[in-house]
């Protein structure tokens, strides 16, 4: 029987669920866990309306790989800008959130579901091996659009990005990419990069915004494409196109590795299967007291298959 396997984009969800829970949520010691409740509400939801056989919770061990900074010094450069003193436009992680995180870690230990991560990746990277190495179809859940890159119909690769909560999805496939971008997975890589992305710290090609990106590939079908035009004087770039994507060269050599996800990450051997009863119940018992976990809890133990 193929089995249908749901990979969790971690992070993105509980930052979602953070954002969307209110901080009043809290653990009998007066200890937030509005993060904590709102990624096991999460679960549940998902499991209860997509039915997975086998569910992975991907992890980013490291959110800002050395490798991607030196190819582009900028990848996400700004969210460590609060460690600089008086950085004006900081992006702090909430200190009521970061303590929340190793309890979702023990959360999904106790109920066996799978966390995976790589040492020198980011969960996309997890993500985009698993997702590889799958032999049948494959959701990712994400609010990271890069994922895009995945989609593929033959393959039955779908991104389920969140709309409202989880129960909104957007289901992301071919159809819906080329509706919305003119561009198929593979596509999206070179249009990420074109566009660029001020939320990764990507500066993109100057000039050369969304609807730009989508006619140059829609001319000339990938970034190759694209930059033989450039060197193509009959091509029909404007003088203006041709001057910025040729100034942009150095850029758009290394983009391409730092955008499109890594497809060979090491990964330790785990079983992705979603559990049918807690690994530890006596350890679940422990936290769903110690943190309040309540109903959050029972709706994802309630929708574990049998």
């Amino acid at each position: 029987m193929t089995r249908r396997l749901m990979l969790l984009d971690t992070a993105s969800l509980y930052y979602r669920a953070y954002f969307g829970v209110p901080d009043s949520v809290r653990a009998p010691d007066g200890t937030p866990v509005n993060a904590v409740r709102g990624l096991l509400d999460f679960i549940a939801r998902l499991v209860h309306d997509h039915k997975p056989d086998d569910l992975v919770a991907c992890w980013d061990n490291d959110w800002r790989p050395q490798w991607r900074v030196d190819l582009i010094p900028s990848y996400k450069a700004h969210r460590v800008a609060e460690e600089i003193e008086g950085a004006p436009d900081a992006e702090e992680t909430p200190d009521t959130l970061s303590p929340q995180v190793p309890v979702i870690e023990e959360v999904l230990a106790a109920l066996g579901i799978a966390r995976v991560g790589s040492d020198g990746y980011e969960a996309d990277d997890v993500i985009g091996t698993l997702t590889a190495r799958a032999e049948g179809p494959v959701d990712v859940v994400t609010g990271d659009r890069d994922l895009f890159q995945l989609v593929d119909d033959a393959r039955g690769r779908r991104i389920l990005y969140p709309i409202k909560g989880v129960g909104t999805l957007q289901v992301t496939d071919e159809a819906w990419l080329r509706e919305r971008y003119g561009v198929d997975g593979p596509g999206y890589v070179d249009l990420a990069l074109l566009r660029g992305d001020p939320s990764d710290g990507l500066p993109g090609v100057p000039g050369v915004g969304e609807k730009t990106a989508a006619k140059l590939l829609d001319a000339y079908g990938n970034l190759a494409g694209i930059m033989a035009a450039v060197d193509d004087p009959a091509s029909k770039l404007t003088p203006s196109q041709r001057r910025k994507l040729d100034e942009a060269r150095p850029y758009l050599a290394v983009a391409p590795k730092v955008v499109r996800v890594a497809d060979d990450v090491p990964l330790p051997s785990f079983d992705p299967a979603l559990p049918s009863a807690p690994r530890d119940p006596a350890a679940l018992e422990a936290l769903a007291q110690r943190y309040g976990l309540g109903g959050s809890l029972q709706r994802l133990l309630s929708v574990l298959p049998d």
